[in-house]
């Protein structure tokens, strides 16, 4: 009959090491040395955390964007996969890069990334990172939209102003360091205040700023003109509207570059009807002829035509209202809450209205509608 010798644990000197034998297999406290070679059956692996070895392939277990930053494998040759971008990147000593697995067109990271057109197409519907992992790559085309603004409330409101409106074909950038912040604002909020005038936030790409959208005039004590923004926004009643941040279509820009175009005023005593708010392509028309929000301008950076940035709706007494501009601008409303704007496009939400003894009001203005940050590129 062979030998045998039968323990439960085995264990160094110091109860630093130890060697524990049970029913479901070994286990090794300590730092354990091999000086042969270790071989892993096939079928079996060595598994740390959600890394694994085995036969065939390897695993890197996974990590995000924010979890890398916060000191996840900072040593230089570290490789993780970062979950928040899909790639396989390696610290450098520097800085992380991408260990590219994937089209050799691709040359950063960041958003959602589609191709058309000749063209590869950073799409950022949220904020995040921009990063350039390919040194060739030396300008970008951009396309930046800010938020657009609140609709007015109460009553007879103006229309928000749609998101601040920039782009270029030839913007430069650079591989050294290649990290590029993108900031994509939110819609003004429609408050239910008698005088919400809220504004869109800003979208920021590298050194481009466009400015949220302005606020709709609400008309109630105190009365309220529109707040100035990317696009202005409409006047409340027969209150006059906001000059936007400079108009697109002369040129003209306060202060440069131009983003967008004014808002319409309100119509006179008598008829108080709001202005519609300013687009990327024209201003808000007055509330005397219609309260329509001011058109958007089209663009196909994203690969296919797509228009951009309109003016909310100004709203009027007894069914009388505009509608939003062409772009996404909110509807006015009517009896009713503002409707608020197409969220990605920058629209301008559009203002409350009431009826005759103001029956079901006060009514709150629409929200503005975020923006959006486009980066492309040749493919």
């Amino acid at each position: 009959m062979a030998s045998e010798v039968r323990v439960n644990q085995i264990q160094n000197r110091s109860g630093l090491g130890t060697v524990t034998f049970g029913d479901s297999g070994v286990t090794v406290a300590g730092i354990t040395t091999f000086l042969g070679n270790v071989n892993v059956s096939s079928g079996s692996s060595i598994t740390i955390g959600d890394a694994f070895i085995k036969r065939g392939a390897v695993g890197l277990g996974n990590t995000t964007t924010a979890g890398r930053d916060a000191g996840i494998g900072t040593a230089t040759g570290t490789i993780i996969y970062n979950s928040t971008n899909g790639l396989v990147e390696v610290y450098n000593g520097n800085r992380w890069n991408n260990v590219s697995f994937q089209d050799p067109n691709i040359k950063a990271t960041g958003g959602a990334i589609t191709q058309a057109g000749g063209k590869v197409i950073h799409t950022f519907t949220g904020s995040g990172t921009f990063i350039i992992n390919n040194p060739s790559l030396t300008s970008v085309d951009y396309l930046v939209i800010a938020g657009g603004g609140a609709g007015g409330a109460f009553a007879s409101a103006g229309g928000g102003g749609a998101g601040g409106l920039r782009n270029s074909s030839s913007h430069p950038v650079s591989s050294s360091p290649g990290v590029y912040t993108v900031t994509v604002g939110s819609g003004g909020a429609g408050g239910d205040s008698q005088t919400s005038t809220a504004n869109g936030s800003p979208s920021i790409f590298d050194t481009v700023t466009s400015h949220g959208g302005g606020g709709g005039g609400g008309n109630a004590p105190p009365n309220s003109t529109g707040t100035p923004g990317g696009s202005g926004g409409g006047g409340a009643g027969e209150l006059a509207g906001s000059a936007g941040n400079g108009d697109r279509v002369t040129g003209t820009s306060t202060p440069a570059p131009g983003q967008g175009n004014s808002g319409g005023a309100g119509g006179p005593s008598g008829l108080r009807r709001g202005g519609g708010g300013g687009g990327a392509g024209g201003a808000g028309v007055a509330g005397p002829t219609s309260g329509n929000g001011g058109p958007g301008s089209a663009y196909s950076i994203s690969g296919t035509s797509v228009t951009y940035a309109g003016g909310g709706g100004g709203a009027g007494e007894s069914q009388v209202s505009g509608s939003g501009g062409p772009g996404g601008g909110g509807n006015a409303g009517s009896l009713s809450p503002g409707v608020s704007g197409t969220v990605n496009l920058g629209a301008g939400g559009g203002g409350a209205g009431r009826g005759p003894s103001n029956a079901g009001g006060p009514f709150s203005g629409g929200n503005g509608g975020s923006g959006i940050v486009i980066i492309a590129y040749p493919s």
